[in-house]
């Protein structure tokens, strides 16, 4: 931007550093909604229960199934943003 465009929009700084700061909390929220370490974890936790006999084989079937297709989902999503075209 030139010097004229910056002083006649000088008065719109304000909003350009809020929806700046809102860009960045949106980013930073999808990021986190679609990282597929949690779910990972949670796998491990539900193996680890499997093991400790605290659940049963179907039980764990059943929510391992759940959390492959959430894990799935969560990776075609972060190819889908890396490669958007």
């Amino acid at each position: 931007m030139g010097l004229i465009t910056n002083i006649l929009t000088f008065p719109l700084a304000p909003v350009r550093g809020t929806v700046w700061v809102l860009d960045q909390v949106l980013l930073t929220a999808e990021r986190e909604y679609y990282d597929p370490e949690p779910v990972r974890q949670e796998l491990r936790r539900l193996e680890q229960q499997l093991l400790d006999e605290s659940i049963t084989p179907e039980e764990f079937d059943r929510r391992e199934d759940d959390l492959l297709d959430r894990l799935e989902w969560l990776e075609a999503n972060q190819q889908r943003l890396r490669n958007p075209s």
